[in-house]
Order: structure tokens, then C-alpha cells, then sequence
């Protein structure tokens, strides 16, 4: 289920940043980092919600799929740390390869701040969403164990009764 919602999520994602666009001209590409970030901010404060928003928004799924996918969301040897790391990294090469992509297609401009806010985004859902469903794993396999089953007395097992009258008459 969660590797089809992967899928799902990645077709949308390619959809919406590798498409063509028409545009009359097309802006130079932003490889400053933070530069992008401080032009919406100039442009006011809705834009630069929405813009900033979108950055966010966009592979920020990635922070719960990917652990989800991979199996490692029921780890509980797996370090938070370790986890949140290998989550941001592999949405920071998701996020760069589209980048990489988008200098192919017309009417893409590549912007360095998208990679930024993209990773920063998968980092902010990891880092919210993943604990939570940890422990409520964690509870719900703690309730489907049950009791440890007790032995009402202290001893040998019920076989060792037969293994000594065999012993016995040898």
C-alpha cells in the first residue's frame, strides 16, 4: 500500500515540476542558495507563504513514505537520528534530481532554494509524523502479545515424569 502511494506521489510530483510550460521568456536560473527565498520575501508576505509553502509542501510525503516503503518505520533498533538522516538525504537527492531534470525541459527554470525547501520539507514531516506512528505501533503490537503465560509451578517440564519411569527400568 505504501509503495503504491510512493509511486502515486512520484508520478504527481514529475507531472507538476517536468512538464513543458509556454512562457514568453523565461527567468535565469537561481544557483544561490537563499536567494530566491529573499525575493518572495520582498514580495510580501502572501506571496512569500505561498511560494515558500509550495517549496515545503511538494516531496514533503516523502518523510513518512520512505520509512514506510522501506520497512524501517517498525525498527525499533533504528536510531531517530539515523532514520531522520537517511530519510533527508534520499529526499535531497529526489529533490536534486529533478533539479538535474528540470534544465532539460522548456519553460523549467532550476532554482537551488526548491532543493532546499523540498529537503527541509521531507525533514519537517519525518521529524512530525514518524515518532507518532512509531509509538503507535509500538502500543498496538504491545496490546495483540497478550500476557506472558505462567507455569503454575516451579520445576521440570511435564515430560520429565515419563523420561524418568523410562530411565528407571533400564
Amino acid at each position: 500500500m505504501a509503495g503504491a502511494m510512493l509511486v502515486a506521489h512520484l508520478l504527481v510530483v514529475g507531472w507538476l515540476t517536468l512538464r513543458p510550460l509556454d512562457v514568453p521568456w523565461a527567468a535565469a536560473a537561481n544557483l544561490t542558495p537563499l536567494e530566491g527565498i529573499r525575493t518572495d520575501l520582498a514580495q510580501g508576505p502572501l506571496e512569500a507563504v505561498r511560494r515558500i509553502g509550495e517549496g515545503l509542501a511538494l516531496l514533503a510525503p516523502l518523510g513518512v513514505l520512505l520509512p514506510m516503503v522501506s520497512g524501517r518505520l517498525a525498527l525499533s533498533r533504528l536510531s531517530a537520528w539515523s532514520s531522520l538522516a537517511r530519510t533527508a538525504a534520499a529526499g535531497a537527492l529526489v529533490s536534486l534530481s529533478i533539479a538535474m531534470l528540470q534544465t532539460g525541459v522548456p519553460g523549467q527554470v532550476v532554482d537551488v532554494d526548491s532543493v532546499l525547501l523540498n529537503t527541509l520539507g521531507v525533514l519537517l514531516a519525518h521529524a512530525a509524523v514518524v515518532p507518532a506512528l512509531r509509538a503507535r505501533l509500538r502500543r498496538s503490537r504491545a496490546a495483540y502479545q497478550g500476557s506472558t503465560p505462567r507455569i503454575p509451578r516451579v520445576g521440570l517440564g511435564p515430560w520429565t515424569d515419563v523420561l524418568s519411569a523410562v530411565q528407571r527400568e533400564y
